[in-house]
């Protein structure tokens, strides 16, 4: 199975962002790709929560949704819409950070709202704290698909290892994390961390990423790491997208994450025990 991973430098207008967005799974697509990956904040990359609260909606009536829903169905491929900020309608006005996977014939089939809030201070200039602007989901999904399951993680994500054996032991042999990785932590953990999460679970890590500096009407501009990046069973980096917007392209084969795991059947070793 062919897979594709589109890194995007997505600004603060969803309307910009899917007019580049659109031709690169239809482009994708055209080189066989059957499963299609798109980063973490796909429609809006934005620092401003006046700007978000002006430009997103409620999924329903999300414009990059809707097309994408229909550029899968024309395709009769697998998107991934690695996330989109989505207005929620709760009390206290916070989006969520969604992850939706859309069929062939362009239904949504399943959704993951992102548990791991990046509340962070980075260094004395630069700090994020996502929970302010947006609500944790609850549950953690695995999807299904022709391949068997795939795992549905969001950035963050990534630094919480429990959520991704969860995953890999009721059935995940792909897992999925688009991002938007801040450039200081991309530089130390990226690789190292998706690495980690392919090894310990015997699964395929498909991590498309976004990069470069954001362009913002409003609040600071975002950098993003980029370097897109698929790692097979074994742990081996299978592609990596380097800093520039496009698609990088990686064959999967199945058969190689049952290899992996009967190599070093780690999940199948979780013995009780105690201590502090």
């Amino acid at each position: 199975m062919k897979a594709a991973l589109i890194q995007l430098c997505s600004s603060d207008d969803p309307a910009a962002n899917l007019a580049v967005t659109a031709p690169l799974v239809n482009r994708a697509a055209d080189a066989g790709a059957q499963l299609i990956l798109t980063p973490e904040v796909t429609n809006c990359v934005s620092a401003s929560r006046a700007r978000q609260q002006e430009v997103l909606t409620r999924e329903e009536d999300d414009i990059t949704l809707a097309a994408l829903r229909e550029v899968a169905a024309a395709r009769a491929v697998w998107l991934l819409i690695g996330s989109l900020s989505i207005k929620t309608g709760d009390a206290d006005g916070r989006f969520a950070n969604r992850s939706l996977l859309i069929g062939p014939d362009g239904d949504t089939k399943a959704r993951y709202d992102k548990i791991h809030m990046f509340d962070v201070t980075i260094s004395d200039t630069e700090s994020y704290r996502e929970s302010a602007g947006y609500r944790p989901g609850l549950q953690a999904v695995l999807a299904d698909t022709s391949w068997g399951g795939i795992g549905m993680t969001i950035c963050y994500d990534i630094r919480f290892p429990h959520l991704y054996r969860h995953l890999a032991q009721n059935g995940a042999g792909i897992l999925t994390v688009p991002s938007a990785f801040s450039t200081v932590t991309g530089a130390a953990h990226w690789h190292t961390l998706l690495r980690a999460r392919a090894i310990e679970t015997g699964a395929y890590v498909l991590a498309p990423a976004q990069t470069g500096a954001h362009a913002a009407s409003a609040g600071k501009p975002r950098q993003t790491f980029g370097h897109s990046l698929a790692v097979s069973p074994w742990g081996e980096v299978l592609a990596d997208g380097g800093t520039e917007p496009g698609v990088i392209y990686v064959d999967l084969d199945m058969n190689e994450v049952a290899q992996a795991r009967q190599r070093i059947p780690a999940l199948m070793h979780d013995p009780k025990f105690g201590g502090p």
